[in-house]
């Protein structure tokens, strides 16, 4: 019984290991990604650049806390959940101030489709 229950701990911990490294990948892959299309749009000089690198950066973040969150599946002690907290409420603040700097983005950008309709 004992072995069947070792079994299984490592069956959930190497299935936690491998998820980890696949969701931190494709922040990883949606962040680099990003960076070249924002470096494109840079260039092109298109208008909601801003906007799509911050919608970017606010997925990439989210899929490295994906990864996180998956992280506290296999940590042993206190001072391991302590630190994954910590980085979990960090992250969770970057992505929550992302999504406001998206909003006020959106926001401008509407606004100045206004403002050139309205002149028309």
């Amino acid at each position: 019984m004992e072995a069947i229950v070792m079994f299984l701990e490592d069956v959930v911990r190497y299935s936690a290991e491998i998820g980890i490294r696949l969701v931190e990948l494709a922040g990883i892959l949606v962040l680099m990604i990003t960076a070249v299309q924002g470096l494109i749009g840079y260039f092109k000089k298109d208008p909601h650049i801003r906007l799509k690198l911050a919608q970017g950066i606010a997925l990439a973040l989210e899929f490295k806390l994906g990864g996180e969150v998956l992280r506290t599946v296999i940590a042993r002690d206190w001072t391991e959940l302590a630190i994954l907290g910590a980085v979990i409420a960090l992250r969770a603040a970057l992505t929550v101030l992302l999504h406001w700097e998206i909003k006020t983005e959106e926001q401008y950008v509407e606004g100045s489709i206004h403002q050139i309709r309205g002149k028309n």
